[in-house]
């Protein structure tokens, strides 16, 4: 069988577009987000919140207010671009056949994100300082904000949960995943997460979409806040748009390896031991150890 024969056999096959061709093809008008592209923006974003530490440039007082004029403008183009094309792609997937209107949202995006930098800068100060109150090795503010995995996944998640309340497709959640694939630590962009948050180490934390975590909560490695099991409608498909992850109140403290399923409510200055399993409502200022 000659090779040129193969070759058109197999891409008649892979261009038939059978009955699930809106799942798996991305024939709208614009090319798909960039990862490359959304990690360019992340990085300009760190820079703007914590100066000096990412840029491997030596800033002063006098050069700190065009330096971040510069980022801003870069950061500004940069967005509207991918929220443009992650608005695109959603269109495609509810079959519409145009979208006029998406470049100009894509604008709007990217100045209410801008707006919201400040916000977030003061968020994540708070977050890095709380890592630092409850980590006895850390030496100081600039080695957490430099080189702590929980600080990374914390910002790419900060940036992310902004975009997800614009109800921006994609986005958020490619964001996330950037963090996620870096850091092993899983925070969904939708997640609502306090005040003066705390991750001590990371690896293998899981905090779900429907999560709503308190102020001055401090959790450690291998943490999952997930769902137990979903309901399914009359054709066997996933029910969306259920709260189904755990509250945790404010000052609750969750050891390595905890598992935490479902809607349920840690109550206020708890403690959950490690390798606990928790499916039910746990009262205000419990120790949790089995």
């Amino acid at each position: 069988m000659k090779k040129e024969f193969i070759i058109d056999k197999i891409t008649n096959k892979l261009s038939q577009n059978g009955t699930d061709k809106n799942k798996y093809l991305t024939l709208h008008s614009k090319a798909m987000p960039s990862i490359k592209v959304l990690s360019k923006i992340v990085a300009i974003v760190k820079e703007l919140i914590f100066p000096g530490y990412f840029d491997n440039l030596a800033l002063s007082p006098e050069t700190l207010k065009y330096h971040i004029g510069v980022n801003l403008d870069k950061v500004y183009h940069l967005l509207v671009e991918q929220v443009d094309r992650g608005i695109c792609f959603n269109c495609r997937q509810k079959e519409k056949s145009d979208c006029t209107e998406c470049e100009s949202k894509a604008q709007k995006v990217a100045e209410m994100l801008l707006l919201c930098l400040p916000e977030i800068k003061r968020k994540l100060s708070a977050d890095v300082k709380a890592i630092y109150n409850g980590d006895p090795a850390a030496k100081s503010i600039g080695e957490i904000i430099y080189c702590y995995p929980s600080v990374k996944a914390m910002i790419n998640y900060r940036i992310a949960h902004e975009l997800y309340k614009l109800n921006i497709p994609l986005i958020p959640r490619i964001i996330t995943e950037m963090a996620h694939s870096e850091t092993g630590i899983d925070i969904h962009p939708g997640a609502e997460i306090g005040e003066s948050f705390a991750i001590d180490h990371g690896s293998g934390v899981v905090i779900g979409e429907t999560c709503e975590i308190g102020n001055y909560v401090k959790i450690y490695q291998g943490v999952t806040l997930g769902a137990k099991s979903f309901p399914l409608d009359e054709n066997g498909n996933p029910i969306k748009g259920i709260r189904r992850h755990p509250m945790v109140n404010d000052n609750v403290v969750i050891y390595a390896q905890a598992t935490i399923l479902g809607r349920v409510v840690i109550g206020a200055n708890s403690i959950i031991g490690a390798n606990v399993w928790v499916t039910t409502d746990i009262a205000p200022d419990s120790k949790i150890s089995k």
